[in-house]
């Protein structure tokens, strides 16, 4: 007998809500051509959307099981070309910016054992809005693998758009957390980029100011920031005014644009799309980092704004559109379900696909009931709009009065590109894919080779790896010296050290040989009339004089040979030494 109230179970129940007369979107079937521009790729880690902050607390990452399932079943995956599972950060990929004792910190911290490392915690701000949580160490080095994985990527022309929406996590401080990021995986991606990228370009259209990028690049010539968020001096972080500018080599490169409760679609369409222009005009960045934090959207749990889901992709599709090298990375945003959508639409504009505004079914559908599956609800209208016209106009001309100072686009010396940090760490295992593209370049194709330690390498060309060591030692041995005089038993020659044959040279000072015979080295030929001390004996025809020049010119030819040294004085592009012959009595 089964209980009226055990009727129904989950096992029971409709796989899918029943939609009546909405209807549901069917997934695209068409594979992207593989040869199709641009090439995006997609950075989803496995197992991140669950991993949980605690009851109560705002930053939901199962947001990202909710995207990545809305993008499954709009058949986005099949739009694009390249779809990956990072592998996870290592502590000296996070170590490239943070501190080694907060990076310890956070892999060794626990639920389980906070209570003895409170004093730690205090340190490091692992309270209230970043509380200690478990697998947090790996949940950090998940999205950060994930963000570091894209700008490798992009810095091996692999793609031309990497998408991590796990990552943007921009209030990270190099020792401590901040406002419930962890990780600043967004500069650690910026460094990767910057290995070969000149300029870099970060735009943040997350509602709180992206502080901890400027931080990190505050004082840089190389980065550029632009931050559009609500500022009113109490409203988290409490930074990002109009007159925070940068400071040093950085000054004027970095850009704020504060905005007041209730901005709309039209406002925000304008003055991002004359920020942003203006901005690509005078900085020329070769590559953008842009972080899509979903919480400047209408209705958001901590947000005031009105912006709408296709306004907010209408801001990835301008950026998209200068077809720079592009990061895409998540952020903010704390309605999950608007998240979900939103970033589901901007991944379809990012690939150049056309979806409906149903959604597709998913094992999710219950999230979407009250919207009545639609992808762009009505988000609009829910706070008044405080900011006006005029207001818009000041900051427009503060903004385009700092680009003035910019003079141009700042130029970086061409130098050999910094060694990978993957290539230091002697666990790593990469396949040829990983290999090759960290030995490619995205803008022209060259190639990165290693220096080769292989001994016995006399190898000649253009990309000539010897060892510094052997470059030094042949640039010794091509100084002019002395060589073994000529006896009336045998004629020997010998090398002298360069110290020698320079002092010799200079002073002309009398040396003994290896047969313990005194010669006299030729000084350097000055203006002065003077003879030098020692002469062959007796004048000899020309005849002999050609003959003597061919016998020396055979001795060359067989001394090259028989000795490598000598052949490298004539590879290295030196000329190489001629014997002296002298006739000395003994």
């Amino acid at each position: 007998m089964v209980r009226s109230s055990q009727s129904t179970t989950f096992s029971a129940s409709a796989y899918f809500d029943d939609r009546g007369p909405h209807g549901t979107a069917q997934p695209i079937t068409e594979y992207v051509n593989p040869h199709s521009r641009p090439i995006v790729s997609y950075f989803f880690p496995k197992g991140i959307g669950e991993h949980h902050y605690g009851e109560r607390h705002p930053m939901k990452p199962h947001r990202l099981t909710l995207t990545n399932a809305l993008v499954m079943g709009y058949g986005l995956d099949k739009q694009i070309h390249h779809f990956y599972n990072p592998r996870p950060a290592t502590q000296a990929e996070l170590e490239t910016y943070h501190d080694h004792d907060y990076i310890e910190f956070l892999s060794r911290v626990t639920p389980g054992n906070q209570n003895e490392m409170r004093h730690l915690i205090d340190t490091f701000n692992c309270v209230e809005d970043c509380p200690v949580f478990s697998d947090m160490a790996d949940f950090c080095r998940m999205y950060a693998g994930a963000s570091l994985a894209g700008a490798r990527k992009l810095c091996a022309g692999a793609c031309d758009t990497a998408i991590n929406w796990s990552g943007g996590l921009h209030h990270a401080k190099r020792g401590e957390a901040s406002g419930f990021c962890y990780v600043n995986d967004i500069v650690i991606a910026i460094l990767e980029l910057l290995r070969y990228h000149p300029r870099v370009l970060y735009i943040d259209i997350d509602i709180h100011h992206g502080d901890g990028v400027e931080l990190a690049f505050y004082h840089s010539n190389r980065v550029m920031t632009v931050s559009f968020h609500k500022y009113t001096g109490e409203f988290f972080p409490g930074t990002g005014k109009l007159d925070d500018n940068g400071a040093n080599l950085g000054k004027h490169f970095c850009l704020n644009v504060p905005l007041q409760d209730g901005i709309d679609d039209e406002m925000y369409l304008t003055i991002f799309k004359t920020v942003i222009e203006d901005t690509v005009a005078a900085f020329r960045p070769t590559s953008i980092v842009l972080q899509c934090g979903a919480d400047s959207l209408g209705c958001d749990r901590l947000g005031a704004f009105n912006l709408s889901i296709a306004a907010h992709g209408e801001c990835v599709n301008f950026v998209r559109k200068f077809n720079v090298p592009l990061l895409v990375l998540g952020g903010g945003g704390y309605t999950i379900k608007n998240v979900s959508r939103c970033w589901t639409y901007e991944t379809a504009v990012l690939v150049g696909a056309e979806i409906p505004d149903e959604l597709p079914a998913t094992v999710y559908d219950s999230f979407f009931r009250d919207s009545q599956w639609k992808l762009h609800p009505p988000l609009t209208g829910q706070v008044e709009n405080q900011n006006s016209p005029a207001s818009l106009q000041k900051i427009t001309i503060s903004i385009r009065n700092k680009l003035r100072y910019l003079q141009g686009a700042p130029s970086v010396a061409m130098q050999e590109i910094p060694p990978d940090l993957e290539g230091f760490l002697a666990d790593e295992e990469r396949n040829q894919d990983e290999k090759d593209e960290e030995r490619g370049t995205a803008l022209a194709g060259e190639m990165r080779s290693d220096r080769s330690t292989a001994r016995n390498e006399y190898f000649d060309g253009d990309k000539d790896v010897d060892q510094d060591d052997d470059q030094a030692a042949s640039t010794k041995r091509s100084t002019p010296g002395s060589r073994k005089p000529r006896g009336t038993s045998k004629r020997t020659r010998s090398r002298r050290s360069r110290a020698s044959a320079v002092n010799a040279k200079d002073e002309g000072e009398q040396e003994p040989d290896e047969t313990g015979t005194t010669t006299t080295v030729k000084p350097t030929r000055t203006k002065s009339r003077a003879k030098p001390r020692n002469r062959a004996r007796g004048k000899a025809t020309e005849k002999e004089k050609e003959k003597e020049k061919e016998k020396e010119k055979e001795k060359e030819k067989e001394a090259t040979e028989l000795d490598p040294e000598a052949g490298a004085e004539v590879e290295s592009g030196q000329e190489p030494m001629t014997p002296m012959d002298l006739d000395v009595d003994v």
